[in-house]
This record gives structure tokens, C-alpha cells and sequence, in this order.
């Protein structure tokens, strides 16, 4: 598999994944290799979120920075292949601990996402982290669903 030139990985996030504004929560991808990706997210008051009694991201937010950055390695692996970017769905989360109680304003934070298993079906688990500098924040295993076709997926979930 390629690995995303820098050219690529300068593009807007919202290139990348499905969501939109107000709910793009990550700012940008630092660096992506096969199966891997790292994400940036900088906390200001404008940040999705933010606390201004916390002064701060609450950190279960975190569990969205790190879907979103799995969608963005979705969404560059889709790129790379010449595809669209597909909606996939968060099914849930092992061994997810929370090392702090917020994302502090003013700080940059870093989420790590490594893909450790995929189904055919589009069912895969990811190994998630987040840091701020070398200090780990949180950590999860990610399960994750990206439908072939997700409207033909949902519809059929609806008619059921």
C-alpha cells in the first residue's frame, strides 16, 4: 500500500472524512503510513466542546477524536485508490482509559491510529492513542463498520 505524499496530507481534514463543520473535532493529519495515521488537534474556545468552566475538552471526548482519525485514514486510503470517501460507524471501544480528565486549552494534542484487524465485511479494530507531547492522554481499542454501500446499509436497518 502507498503511503500519502505531503502534498495530500496538507489538504483540509475536511477532504478527508465525512463529517462537517461544526463537528469536525480534529485538525489535521500529521503523518500516515500503511494502516497507520497520526492526527492533530489543537484546543481553543472555538474547539467542539470546550468547557469554559474546564477550561478545557471533557476527555470523553476523546473516544471522537480517535474515530475521526480513523475516518481520515479511511479517507486516504480512498484517495490513494481513487474511491469516495465512505461513512463508516463507531460500534464501540475495548480496554478505553482515560488517563486525564480534559483536553487543557492552548495545548496540542496528538491521536495515533493503527489499524489491527479488517474484515472483507468492512468490521475492524484499531489500536488508538492519544498524547500531548510524550505524555499519554487515552487509549482504546476501536471497533469500527465501513459498509460497502453505508445509505443501501442504513436504509436496510430501518426497513427491518
Amino acid at each position: 500500500m502507498t503511503t500519502a505524499t505531503p502534498d495530500l496530507l496538507a489538504r483540509p481534514i475536511s477532504d478527508f472524512i465525512p463529517h462537517r463543520a461544526p463537528m469536525i473535532l480534529i485538525d489535521h493529519i500529521v503523518s500516515h503510513q500503511p494502516d497507520s495515521l497520526i492526527t492533530q488537534t489543537q484546543i481553543s474556545p472555538q474547539s467542539a466542546y470546550f468547557d469554559e468552566i474546564l477550561q478545557g475538552v471533557p476527555n470523553y471526548v476523546g473516544i471522537e477524536y480517535m474515530a475521526q482519525s480513523i475516518a481520515a485514514l479511511a479517507g486516504v486510503e480512498a484517495i490513494l485508490q481513487g474511491q469516495p470517501i465512505k461513512v463508516g460507524f463507531l460500534l464501540g471501544s475495548r480496554k478505553l482509559q482515560m488517563h486525564q480528565h480534559l483536553f487543557a486549552l492552548g495545548q496540542t494534542y496528538h491521536t495515533h491510529v493503527t489499524r489491527l484487524y479488517q474484515e472483507d465485511s468492512g468490521l475492524a479494530v484499531f489500536d488508538c492513542q492519544i498524547f500531548h507531547q510524550d505524555t499519554l492522554m487515552a487509549q482504546a481499542n476501536v471497533n469500527v463498520f465501513q459498509p460497502a454501500d453505508s445509505l443501501a446499509y442504513v436504509n436496510d436497518s430501518y426497513s427491518a
